[in-house]
Parts: C-alpha cells; sequence; structure tokens
C-alpha cells in the first residue's frame, strides 16, 4: 500500500517485492485407464489379473495414437506424477504477500521519471520505520544520481531482516532538480504489516514442551529449533526415536533432514530436559529465578526461502526452597512391635548463612491424631548449627506402639527461638509382632 505525493513531481517510486516464484499447480481431473475397463475387484481373481495387462497394451495403444484429433486421452493418466498437478510452470507473485517475523524483506524499488525532461542531482533515500527505530537501507546523499532523462529510471534493490512484529512502512525520497532548475523534494510511503508465523506455546513440570504452530499458508520446513537455556541451566532434547537423550552437537550430524510443519496450522512438538549446570555452586545465584531460556528457530518454505525467529526468555516456576528442610535417608526393613528402631535422617540449610541451634521433636498438634510411632528417649534432640549450604545427618530413636501400616508423623525441627522451620512429611511403616 502506497501513499501518493502531494503536488506535481517528475518522479515516482515504484516498489516490488522480491520473492521466490511458487509451483504453478493445476488440479488435475484424470483417471487411470485401467478405470475405464475393469474394477478394483479384478485383482481378486488371479487368472484375470494375470491376463489384464495385454489387454490394456492394446486398448491404450489405441488410446494414446497421437492421429487422434478428437484429444480422447486428454483425460488419461500419462504418468503417475501428472496426478499431483504439476505443471512444470512456476508462478511469479501476483500480489505484495504476506511477510513474517524472521524473515528477510527484500525490495526491488524503481525511481521513474514520468515527464518530458531531464532531472538531475537526484539524492535517494530509502528508510525502514516501525513503532520503535527507523533503519536506513539505502543513501546516495555522497554519490547522488547525476541525471535521470525523460522517461527513464533508476532502480536499486534493498534488503531488511524483519525483527519486529506489526506496522512497518518503507520511506522512499527523492531530492533532485527540476528542468526549471528548482530542488523538489518527494516523499512516498509503502506500509506493510509483519505477522508472526509461528506460536510458541511451553510447558514446564519436570520437563519443558515447546509446541510450534504453522501460522502461515505454506508449509515451514524446520532447520534447527534449538534451545538456548539460562546460564544456570543445561539442556537436553528428548527425541521420541531414541532409546537415550541426544546431547546438542554442532558436529553431531553432516546432514539432518527438515522437520515439516504443514500450513494453516500445523503442529511439531519439542521435549527438553533442563537441570541444574552446577547445583552447589550456582544454588545462590538460581534462588528466587525463572528464567530458563530461550528459543532459537530457523525455517525454510517450499523454494528455500530462508526464515529465523528469536522467541523471548521463556520463564518457568520461581524456584524456591526452605530455609531448612528435614527428610529420611534410611528406614530398618524390619521393625517389630514395642521395640526401638533408629531412623536416619539429615538436616539442609538451603541459605547462605549459618542456622541453628536446633531442636528436633515430636509435634503435640492435635492435627496428626493418635501417635502409633513415637520418639524413645529424650523427647527433645539438640543439634548443632549448620553452615550455609551444608547439612548434617544424624538418627532418632522411635518405638511403635501399634500393630500393621502406622505413620512416622508430627517429627519437627525448630531452632533455639522457637521458629519451626520444617515438618517430616508422612512416612509409612509396617511394624511386626515379635
Amino acid at each position: 500500500m502506497s501513499t501518493a505525493p502531494q503536488g506535481t513531481h517528475s518522479l515516482a517510486f515504484r516498489v516490488m517485492r522480491l520473492c521466490k516464484p511458487s509451483f504453478h499447480v493445476d488440479p488435475p481431473f484424470r483417471i487411470d485407464p485401467a478405470d475405464l475397463f475393469v474394477g478394483e475387484d479384478i485383482f481378486d481373481d488371479p487368472l484375470a489379473a494375470a491376463n489384464l495387462p495385454p489387454i490394456l497394451s492394446t486398448q491404450l495403444s489405441k488410446s494414446m495414437d497421437s492421429s487422434d484429433l478428437t484429444y480422447g486421452n486428454r483425460f488419461l493418466l500419462q504418468h503417475p506424477s501428472d496426478a499431483m498437478g504439476f505443471s512444470g510452470l512456476l508462478l511469479l507473485p501476483q500480489s505484495f504477500g504476506a511477510i513474517y517475523l524472521g524473515e528477510t524483506f527484500c525490495s526491488y524499488i524503481s525511481i521513474n521519471n514520468n515527464s518530458n525532461f531531464e532531472v538531475r542531482d537526484i539524492i535517494i533515500k530509502a528508510e525502514i520505520q516501525t513503532e520503535r527505530q527507523r533503519i536506513l537501507l539505502l543513501d546516495t546523499t555522497k554519490s547522488p544520481v547525476e541525471s535521470i532523462r525523460a522517461g527513464g529510471r533508476y532502480d536499486f534493490i534493498v534488503e531488511h531482516d524483519v525483527k519486529e512484529l506489526g506496522a512497518h512502512t518503507l520511506v522512499c525520497t527523492a531530492l533532485y532538480n527540476d528542468s526549471d532548475g528548482e530542488r523538489k523534494y518527494l516523499p512516498q510511503f509503502f506500509k506493510f504489516v509483519v505477522a508472526n508465523p509461528l506460536s510458541v506455546r511451553t510447558k514446564e513440570i519436570t520437563y519443558l514442551e515447546a509446541c510450534i504452530e504453522n501460522h502461515t499458508k505454506t508449509n515451514l520446513y524446520m532447520d534447527q529449533v534449538e534451545f538456548e537455556p539460562a546460564p544456570h541451566w543445561s539442556a537436553t532434547v528428548l527425541k521420541a526415536d531414541e532409546l537415550h537423550p541426544a546431547y546438542n552437537s554442532s558436529t553431531g550430524e553432516v546432514f539432518k533432514p527438515p522437520i515439516l510443519i504443514r500450513s494453516g496450522g500445523g503442529i511439531q512438538n519439542y521435549l527438553y530436559q533442563l537441570k541444574l549446570a552446577s547445583p552447589d555452586s550456582a544454588q545462590m545465584k538460581v534462588e528466587g529465578t525463572n528464567i530458563l531460556g530461550k528459543l532459537q528457530i530457523t525455517w525454510r518454505t517450499n523454494l528455500g526461502e530462508l526464515g529465523r525467529l528469536q522467541t523471548q526468555q521463556i520463564l518457568g516456576t520461581p524456584i524456591s526452597h526452605k530455609e531448612v528442610e528435614l527428610q529420611i535417608l534410611e528406614i530398618p526393613s524390619l521393625i517389630n512391635l514395642d521395640k526401638s528402631f533408629s531412623v536416619h535422617l539429615n538436616l539442609t540449610n538451603h541459605t547462605d548463612r549459618e542456622l541453628g541451634p536446633f531442636e528436633v521433636r515430636l509435634s503435640q498438634d492435635s492435627v496428626h491424631g493418635e501417635k502409633n510411632v513415637m520418639i524413645n528417649g529424650l523427647q527433645t534432640m539438640v543439634l548443632p548449627q549448620v553452615g550455609a549450604f551444608a547439612s548434617s545427618d544424624f538418627h532418632l530413636n522411635l518405638i511403635a506402639t501399634k500393630l500393621g501400616v502406622q505413620k512416622i508423623s508430627g517429627i519437627t525441627v525448630s531452632d533455639t527461638r522457637e521458629k519451626t522451620f520444617d515438618l517430616l512429611p508422612d512416612v509409612e511403616i509396617f511394624v511386626e509382632s515379635d
């Protein structure tokens, strides 16, 4: 879409988008000659099927006689490829077409002298204007075009990698001397809209799933869909046809066939496994952040036109840790009624400061109901201080007072200020008779 200049000018811009042609497809209405004589059920009879080729060859030689001026064979499939409808011709673009994010916008611009006089000293500029910026594509200020004769033209090509969505304006301007020596300024504006070719949806639980959907009217062939993890993460792509994860490698495959995502809503899913690169050293940096990384996507269209797209940072669930975590490491396999048993526990400090000393006890809260597993001995165990990002193992003696499946519940850890840090998750045990 162009905006015409105000006033009378000798020059005028003409803009044509440069893009590759498409295949001319003529959907055929053609039939296999065998269908004219027999049906599908002929192959059920071995004797008839064996005699079919000689009969068809005789009939086809008659129907395909070049001297037949009635063109009676025009609806017959002369070759299996005829069913595809390819005429062997290429079709030039009939309109400006859609422009998508990540593509390279290439335009052939012609400035024409429509007057009967020569114009001189032409300074030409071509710019792309978006909502955020103005990008200079061509500027002949330092070397103006000397002249354009009457009826002549000056042609040039500009390219721009499209990196923004929304309205774009190709601004073409010319500053020139008219036949009367008057210095004139010609601006012309060509507007177009950049759409999003793909939508990327991600699901993050313990894995990251990227769902890529094709919003264009043409098939897209994915050359590369690569996840670039944030500095504290490492990523592994998981493939359904492999027994083991395939780690990203720039030297992995000499030729990697592209993945087809069909036009008008075709979808391809990619699955990545994310792990902390170094849990010990990065723990302080990771605390509270939710940036996982971003996707780098490269594709080509039917005739090889290249497109690139980089997503924004993909956000996951913010990582948060408890200040102090209490967990069971080991429980005896055999637990007898009314006999003491030892449970191996671990207390971990997830903060960047020293905490403690701690007290481990059995909660008397009625929410946990009747206690059938209790501490044997002193009801409060005192633990020393635990350093930043450190842990401490200890053993706690318990006793079960009831047979069958019972729960170890209500064990809490607190500091000397009576601040309760963690409640040990309930663990089921089986108590046997002696």
